[in-house]
């Protein structure tokens, strides 16, 4: 059987429940291909008490993704059961952090901007899995108690703003992007510590002459502050990048 995605309602009740009780608990985290979001990683390397760089390093492998034609960073498997790095018998070690498809998951979230309006819609689809044991268990949610329980708000929040940078690539590049480019949004969207050394250098980036004082001034010891400034500067970069060719 097939995965299949079910349109989902905001009220409609579905069964299903990740344990340890589960007879498939954990399987999800092995044979591992875990794309993480530049806030996935953020809250990961700050629970792990390491920096971006070394976080980058230690836990995973980018490369440039074939749809986006952008920096992609996903966690790299161990074992020969390529598991997550961060799962033991007891479950996830870093749940609290956990990166936010595990956290959607079984949902599928697909979001959309209004072409006239640009007001971003969301929709979601229940991906049910032949394999997965979670939707044999009795345990009803619906999507808004789903929402909130897996405290989804904040890391669509953080996450959605990446839409605007794929957008953009896509509307005025159809080719790949160079080299600077995509250097640039490794560094400020990923490597987030080296971004703020290079952001605060007096001879560092100028783009930070163009950041609302508060922001900046937050941005100096919050990482959240810091990555609104990084997607504004992809986004800055690729409209003077389209202006220049």
């Amino acid at each position: 059987m097939e995965a299949q995605l079910t349109a989902l309602e905001p009220d409609t009740p579905f069964s299903f429940s990740c344990r340890p009780e589960v007879s498939c608990f954990t399987e999800c985290c092995r044979n591992l291909n875990q794309f993480l979001t530049p806030y996935d990683l953020i809250r990961l390397k700050t629970r792990m008490g390491v920096t971006s760089r070394e976080f980058l390093d230690k836990y995973t492998i980018v490369f440039i993704g074939p749809e986006t034609g952008l920096p992609v960073a996903v966690l790299e498997p161990v074992g020969s059961d390529s598991r997550c790095p961060f799962v033991s018998s007891e479950g996830c070690a870093v749940y609290s952090d956990r990166p936010a498809s595990c956290r959607t998951y079984p949902l599928v979230r697909l979001l959309s901007r209004n072409k006239d309006t640009g007001a971003l819609s969301e929709r979601y689809f229940i991906h049910r899995e032949s394999h997965c044991r979670g939707f044999d268990t009795q345990t009803q949610q619906t999507l808004d108690t789903w929402v909130k329980d897996q405290e989804l708000a904040v890391y669509n929040e953080m996450n959605d703003p990446l839409m605007d940078i794929i957008a953009l690539k896509n509307r005025y590049y159809k080719g790949p992007l160079n080299t600077s480019i995509k250097d640039l949004f490794k560094l400020c969207c990923y490597d987030i510590d080296t971004f703020r050394e290079r952001l605060f250098q007096k001879s560092g980036d100028k783009f930070i002459e163009s950041v609302a004082p508060e922001l900046a001034e937050q941005a100096e010891h919050d990482d959240i502050a810091l990555l609104k400034i990084g997607f504004e500067r992809v986004k800055t970069a690729l409209l003077e990048h389209r202006r220049e060719s």
